[in-house]
């Protein structure tokens, strides 16, 4: 009787066994749906090394950098050699159209601009010239709220009313206090290891998540209107940007951004199918 019994429990247990494995097969990654090529994209979150103090954040003087001497101009050119692993075949930039990015590529093949600061000088135009690509991609974008602000601009007024970064939100503390001890380390640290910091996973979901506190509060939903209306739209637009550029999974784009638009577009670029967000520290 203890046999029979045996032979039942090991028939079911079998069974079982046989299911599991049927369901594990029939449930595979998703990622299996889409084509594996993919555009790669390496995104150079940066802090404006020219410091021209249009963001919230400013950095004072103290702290501020100068690209130009030395022992910063050494390490840009380290931070330059590293980046250029990466190979890319297409460099964009944070500059809209009338910035007149190709044009600028020129004039720097021939000599000038090399006592620029900005790190669109710096960084993506001395990549371009390097590696002797010839074209510069300004997909920079307004965002929405500018659209809107020719059509009734009494709107966008009342929109953003009280919209200052001056929120008493408890959290804001904490980002200043963030940026300000950021700040202080960029000139006491190397710029290669200063930039993988910036760029890393971690770095991004805080720098996401500045733009969910503080002034996003506003009025029961009106923070909410503002953001997606102004700095996710402004984004999603440069994303769209880089969709209109790329011509083929083959392709290995290098974006040259302000940190806080990497934040947001690595989190498009993970999602999307189109494209493999490639890691700085990782090359």
């Amino acid at each position: 009787m203890q046999y029979f019994k045996f032979l039942f429990i090991l028939s079911i247990f079998i069974f079982s066994c046989a299911t599991n494995e049927k369901e594990e097969t029939l449930l595979k990654p998703i990622s299996e749906y889409f084509p594996k090529e993919k555009a790669k994209v390496l995104v150079v979150g940066s802090f404006h090394m020219d410091y021209p103090g249009l963001d919230a954040h400013k950095t004072t003087d103290e702290n501020k950098i100068d690209v130009l001497k030395e022992p910063k101009k050494s390490e840009v050119t380290e931070l330059v050699e590293y980046i250029k692993k990466f190979k890319p075949n297409k460099i964009a930039i944070e500059a809209y159209n009338n910035w007149n990015a190709t044009e600028k590529l020129k004039q720097y093949k021939n000599g000038e601009h090399r006592d620029k600061r900005d790190e669109r000088y710096q960084l993506a135009i001395r990549i371009a010239n390097e590696l002797q690509l010839d074209t510069i991609y300004a997909i920079d974008s307004g965002s929405m709220t500018d659209d809107l602000e020719k059509i009734d601009s009494s709107y966008t007024k009342a929109l953003f009313k009280d919209f200052d970064f001056q929120s008493e939100d408890v959290y804001n503390q904490y980002y200043k206090n963030w940026y300000e001890e950021e700040d202080k380390i960029i000139p006491k640290v190397n710029l290669l290891d200063y930039f993988k910091h910036i760029n890393s996973k971690e770095s991004h979901q805080y720098g996401y998540g500045a733009y969910l506190i503080g002034d996003f509060k506003l009025d029961n939903l009106k923070g909410a209107d503002i953001i997606s209306s102004w700095w996710y739209n402004r984004n999603l637009r440069i994303f769209r940007k880089l969709q209109l550029i790329t011509e083929s999974p083959n392709d290995r784009i290098l974006l040259v951004f302000g940190n806080g638009h990497a934040a947001v577009l690595r989190q498009f670029l993970e999602a999307s199918p189109e494209y493999e967000f490639v890691e700085l520290d990782r090359l």
